[in-house]
């Protein structure tokens, strides 16, 4: 076990959003290193979130159902015990955001303050880290993508992914409390969500590949990097446990980046999955990003992460895992407690 990991062996943790595809990993995680764990989710069911997901160890795991700004006493009570936090609760789908503006503020916002002003109160030694996206940094001006690029979000959810990342930097300055922030790129692997497009279609893509199904790519010409589940919870782990992290914010990516053309072709290539390539769907493309890769080189210098795992390698651990569980992650199964 590395001196990091060693670092949550009878911590008390607990994860937002735990329920969903990283939280669950992340505590999945956790528990082999033998942390105390404890999950807040809400269980919205176009986000998700499943008992199913932690399973094999969901008797030693305390989950609360809740949304975050609608109990703060009970919030407070969980908050006030725990040594690390991991905030991965909100929603990801950029058009959702678009049409339902004041439930992404909701879920992306309101329930991240809410967290906030528990820890503040409550909590202040606890460290906590955030889970951002790259979608603050809007259409790239230059590649790759480091933290320094301009954020310029191309849809509400961006925005609001932005305000958080400004309320917990601020939190830090203000109240000291240790945070950091990590900016992730596209996220795949095991337990992700694949009934639609609506998270990532990378998932729907893969849902389609074990069905036996063709799917749809939009466009193609865009490059985008992947990182696999186990190398995004490195990450998380690692900002966790290492204080240089604390005020921080950091850019996770990969080395390897392709074009979505390339993405189905490999696809073809290592599951014999047929595609169908068509035009960007007119109010998808207003709110596109057009190529995008990001650079991790500041993670890398001040924390040693780097993505250990092949988009190859990543893809076909995800499929085999599917593959073996797939009525769970394809239907109803996925929503219910």
């Amino acid at each position: 076990m590395s001196k990091h990991e060693d670092f949550f062996r009878s911590k008390r943790v607990l994860i937002t959003g735990g329920l969903g595809f990283i939280g669950s990993n992340l505590a999945l995680k956790l528990h082999r290193l033998g942390a105390r764990i404890e999950i807040v989710d809400a269980l919205i069911p176009e986000h998700g979130g499943s008992y199913y997901n932690i399973l094999p160890v969901e008797e030693d795991i305390g989950v609360h159902v809740f949304r975050m700004e609608d109990n703060a006493e009970a919030l407070a009570e969980i908050v006030s015990r725990q040594d690390c936090i991991f905030n991965l609760a909100g929603q990801s789908n950029h058009w959702d955001s678009m049409v339902y503006p004041r439930l992404d503020l909701a879920y992306n916002c309101s329930s991240h303050l809410a967290l906030l002003e528990a820890v503040r109160r409550f909590n202040k030694p606890a460290k906590l880290v955030l889970t951002s996206t790259r979608q603050i940094y809007g259409k790239p001006v230059y590649l790759p993508v480091d933290e320094n690029h301009p954020t310029r979000p191309a849809d509400v959810n961006g925005i609001h992914k932005m305000a958080s990342e400004h309320y917990h930097l601020l939190y830090h300055k203000v109240h000291g409390i240790k945070t950091a922030v990590l900016r992730l790129t596209n996220t795949f692997g095991p337990r992700m969500r694949v009934m639609d497009t609506r998270q990532t279609f990378l998932g729907y893509w893969m849902r389609c590949a074990v069905e036996g199904r063709k799917f749809e790519v939009w466009g193609g010409r865009q490059k985008r990097d992947f990182n696999y589940i186990d190398d995004v919870v490195e990450a998380l782990l690692l900002s966790a446990a290492d204080d240089r992290a604390s005020g921080k914010v950091y850019n996770l990516g990969h080395h390897e980046h392709c074009s979505l053309l390339e993405l189905a072709e490999l696809f073809d290539t290592s599951f014999q999955a047929e595609y169908e390539v068509k035009e960007f769907p007119a109010d998808q493309k207003s709110i596109d990003i057009g190529d995008y890769y990001s650079d991790y080189s500041l993670i890398n210098k001040e924390l040693g992460w780097s993505p250990k795992i092949s988009l190859e390698e990543g893809l076909l651990r995800t499929f085999d895992f599917l593959e073996l569980n797939i009525e769970q992650y394809s239907g109803i199964y996925a929503f219910e407690e």
